[in-house]
């Protein structure tokens, strides 16, 4: 009997050992932003400099007359998109003083995610899967889990019908480019058609959802045309979907990985605010975000070139000892919390809100229903940055959920 109990607690923690492992993202920055504060990368033949201190993350991408996002179309995305779409991204890639005119347009509106109603109605998306998963003998966490739940989500940021969450659902986890191959434009061409036929829907039948709103709104003493109507829609389709998708995934197998979490949240769930922007900042579900050079520069005490490229290294400024205390450890209640997850100044992003309110709604949920989240099988989603592999999440990972109750 005690040989049996031995057995039975050795495997338990080689269990919980293995779930610790998916909830831990490792930081591959750490010695270059220490040594050079900088890397390389090449971008289909496009070189890249991936700014990663956290002081310099934050200067140019407020000094956005050096360093530029209205460049051509898909340039400063990084694995770079012009070579498969034309669309400017509004408000995305248009640099002030017209930046702040179609920000304008839009930001109430990406507001509405803070208002209690709003709130409400979100919470009871995420009963509503919490409940799926909960019945399920086991669940895929990022197809049949976080997937559904970011698009049910964005019904409700776009104000249609939840049924049309079906139809993004079938597309998977991005909507803009292939995940083998990300020079294929075959699927963007499927959002972009998607996105005509929503406009001609709208003009026809006015309502109340987004594309509407676009068609009436005023701009500076015009109606804003199709192409630029459509440029903000592919940016609310594509600025939060892998995003959102990897921040709920994550959040799951933390909190699969580390137990006590949840109980400390339960305990305080006053807390449930800072848990948010701690795991914002150790996930950093975009590594990075690119910008163009108009003049010749300097940057980490090297010459940059007008016209090539730079990157705002995202996830390293958010792991930068200098600025953040035990950097690699999750923090639940970290005071102190400047990081730059959701980007910083003019292109801060317009959908954060929304992706706030669906983490804390997801929390607030977990402690409410879900005793623990057990990791059953996983494989990690790893992105190459020239010398850098990080871990942005997982390509699957199948868990089962057990109820408080």
């Amino acid at each position: 009997m005690r040989n049996q109990h031995k057995s039975r607690f050795l495997h338990q923690n080689m269990a919980l050992h293995d779930e610790m492992k998916y909830s831990e993202f490792p930081d591959p920055f750490d010695k270059a932003r220490k040594e050079q504060g900088c890397g390389e990368m090449n971008d289909q033949d496009d070189p890249v400099l991936m700014l990663l201190r956290h002081k310099d993350v934050r200067k140019c991408a407020h000094n956005w007359k050096t360093f530029q996002s209205g460049a051509t179309p898909g340039r400063i995305v990084v694995p770079s998109e012009v070579h498969i779409r034309q669309t400017r991204q509004i408000p995305f890639e248009v640099d002030p003083p017209q930046h702040t005119a179609y920000r304008a347009l839009v930001e109430d509106w990406f507001r509405r995610p803070l208002q209690p109603w709003y709130e409400q109605k979100l919470g009871a998306l995420i009963q509503r899967s919490l409940e799926e998963a909960l019945s399920a003998e086991q669940v895929e966490l990022v197809r049949e889990f976080s997937l559904p739940l970011q698009s049910r989500a964005l019904t409700l940021l776009l104000n249609i019908p939840l049924s049309e969450a079906e139809t993004w659902i079938s597309w998977g986890t991005h909507v803009f480019r292939s995940e083998d191959n990300p020079l294929d434009s075959s699927k963007a061409n499927v959002l972009y058609d998607y996105i005509d036929q929503q406009i001609a829907r709208a003009m026809a039948q006015p309502g109340e959802d987004l594309y509407s709103h676009l068609l009436a709104a005023d701009f500076q003493g015009r109606k804003l045309t199709t192409e630029e109507i459509k440029g903000v829609m592919i940016l609310t389709f594509a600025g939060g979907r892998d995003t959102v998708i990897n921040a709920l995934t994550n959040t799951l197998a933390y909190f699969a990985g580390q137990p006590g979490a949840l109980q400390f949240l339960r305990q305080q769930p006053e807390m449930i605010g800072r848990a948010t922007e701690e795991l914002v900042r150790y996930f950093s579900p975009l590594t990075h975000m690119g910008r163009v050079v108009t003049e010749d520069t300097q940057l980490c005490g090297r010459r940059v070139k007008a016209d090539s490229r730079i990157s705002l290294c995202w996830a390293s400024a958010n792991r930068d000892e200098s600025v953040f205390e035990r950097p690699n450890e999750v923090i639940l209640d970290r005071k102190v919390n400047p990081h730059v997850a959701f980007g910083f100044s003019h292109h801060k992003c317009l959908g954060a809100p929304h992706a706030r309110q669906l983490l804390k709604g997801l929390m607030h949920g977990l402690i409410e229903q879900v005793q623990s989240i057990e990791i059953l099988q996983a494989e990690e989603n790893m992105e190459h940055w020239g010398e850098f592999d990080r871990k942005v999440g997982f390509r699957r990972i199948t868990a089962r959920f057990h109820s408080l109750s």
